[in-house]
């Protein structure tokens, strides 16, 4: 955490930041702007001894300006936020650019199995690295994910990474994000899934190049000595 907000520490968090406050800003403004004019208002046309009631129609010109000048600059405010909303969805959600690395997410009742790709850098093969509720990720990588469900429907959150998407079961979802902060963080599943959800976390541990390759070695040693050895004919 840095100050109120959760630290940003993917390529792409800033941006989510930026179009959040951007949206909070609008609407800050015209909550502000309607408060006064209906205070302002109340405060204008309160009760005055001499003074009769009025009957408004609303079907002067003069009154129809406070409807529709409002209408047309909140219909502005909207698409400036559709502008910079869909932006920010295609960099996110419909781009994938080049990685280097992939790993796999798999979601269970209730626990998170990770898929990491060993020193040839490729999935589904002998050098493979599995964890279960850590991730591991080198910073400054660009990294595609393949997220997957065994059971019912989970949602990959990393708050630091902005990042949440649904597992659906039957299907694999990729996507991707690239750490540029080191450090842990946690990973939580975001869609209640049962009895066990709320006993789900895991983290994500952002490594320099050195501490990444540290781990890789000493994690890829420890499998190789776990995995049963052939029988002797």
């Amino acid at each position: 955490m840095t100050g109120r907000y959760p630290t940003a520490a993917s390529s792409y968090a800033g941006d989510i930041d930026g179009l959040i406050l951007f949206i909070a800003a609008l609407v800050f403004f015209w909550g502000i702007l309607v408060e006064v004019v209906f205070f302002g208002f109340i405060f204008k046309f309160r009760e005055k001894k001499g003074r009769k009631a009025e009957y408004v129609t609303g079907e002067e010109k003069r009154q129809k300006r406070w409807i529709t000048i409002p209408h047309a600059l909140v219909f502005v405010c909207d698409i400036l936020i559709i502008v910079a909303a869909v932006r920010v969805w295609v960099d996110v959600k419909q781009t994938l650019p080049t990685p280097d690395a992939t790993v796999r997410v798999i979601s269970q009742q209730w626990a998170w199995t990770f898929v990491h790709p060993g020193p040839d850098g490729a999935l589904d093969t002998a050098d493979d690295i599995t964890t279960v509720d850590e991730l591991h990720l080198e910073v400054g990588k660009t990294y595609h994910y393949e997220l997957e469900s065994k059971d019912v429907v989970h949602s990959l959150s990393i708050p630091a990474f902005r990042l949440k998407q649904d597992a659906v079961p039957g299907r694999t979802i990729r996507g991707w994000f690239r750490p540029i902060r080191e450090g842990t963080y946690d990973l939580q599943c975001a869609e209640i899934c049962g009895i066990g959800h709320g006993l789900m976390p895991a983290i994500v541990k952002v490594e320099s190049a050195a501490q990444h390759a540290r781990w890789m070695d000493e994690a890829g040693r420890s499998a190789l000595a776990a995995a049963p050895r052939p029988r002797a004919r």
